[in-house]
């Protein structure tokens, strides 16, 4: 349940830098002058479509991270993710003006875009959960945050649940946005998306943590690591009663 709490925050706290990046889109869509009630379906709909993307990125970065598990290094994984987070944060400041990360998916990402302007002029609500859908799809840093969690969940169901929960804590902020996202201005989203940064970097302090495994309940547990190699000696060609068996090891001895 950890796991869950942890993406419901992350989507909470996350999506004020929503109201910056996927903001526009948001506003965009075409909910044109209906009733507030299918307005608020429409805009319900575009996010589920979101998370339900979200939740098949789950699915794949869950089986990722249950074989990490497998393979028994899920703890230097998660030191490298909380690197890699902090690292996301710092590296616009290193190295400004000087390299755009942004640049590596840009074609990417104004394919997307072109296919977004050919359905914003169709208004129907299957086609605002066709935006939905696509739009998880679109390139962006805190879904990449969430990713590094489902991974870390190392199951596909919690993976699901991981980025579905994560979608759904983002829909307050989104929704609302879709419902009066012209009300708030520039400076405002500005300032909001100013603690996200802030965020990402406690989360990657807790992602090096949990991997250091340092014993700290809930945040750096214990980890029991997955030793797929059993060990098994055998003396003779059959057993007695006098043979001991353990949970890591199978022994035969014979008289």
């Amino acid at each position: 349940m950890f796991e869950l709490y942890t993406a419901l925050t992350i989507g909470l706290v996350g999506s004020l830098h929503c109201i910056g990046m996927c903001g526009p889109i948001a506003v965009a869509l075409p909910l044109g002058h209906r009733s507030w009630f299918d307005r608020i379906t429409g805009g319900l709909l575009y996010n589920i479509g979101r998370s339900i993307t979200y939740g098949v990125l789950g699915a794949l970065f869950g089986l990722l991270g249950k074989g990490i598990q497998m393979a028994g290094i899920q703890q230097w994984v998660s030191i490298a993710m909380g690197v890699t987070m902090i690292f996301s944060v710092l590296f616009p400041f290193l190295f400004r003006g000087k390299m755009n990360l942004e640049h590596l998916t840009a074609g990417y990402a104004s394919s997307l875009i072109s296919r977004f302007r050919e359905l914003f002029g169709k208004k129907s609500k299957s086609n605002l959960l066709l935006i939905g859908l696509l739009n998880g799809l679109l390139p962006c840093g805190l879904v990449y945050v969430a990713v590094a969690g489902a991974i870390n969940t190392n199951d596909v169901l919690m993976g699901i649940l991981f980025m579905i929960v994560f979608g759904l804590g983002t829909i307050p902020v989104m929704l609302s946005i879709s419902l009066v996202g012209n009300l708030i201005s520039g400076g405002l989203r500005q300032k909001l998306s100013r603690v996200v940064p802030v965020f990402i970097v406690i989360l990657g302090i807790i992602f090096i943590l949990r991997g250091l495994s340092l014993g700290i309940p809930y945040i750096s547990p214990k980890t029991k690591m997955l030793n797929p190699n059993k060990e098994m000696k055998v003396k003779g060609a059959c057993c007695s009663p006098s043979n001991t068996m353990t949970k890591d090891t199978l022994i035969f001895k014979q008289d």
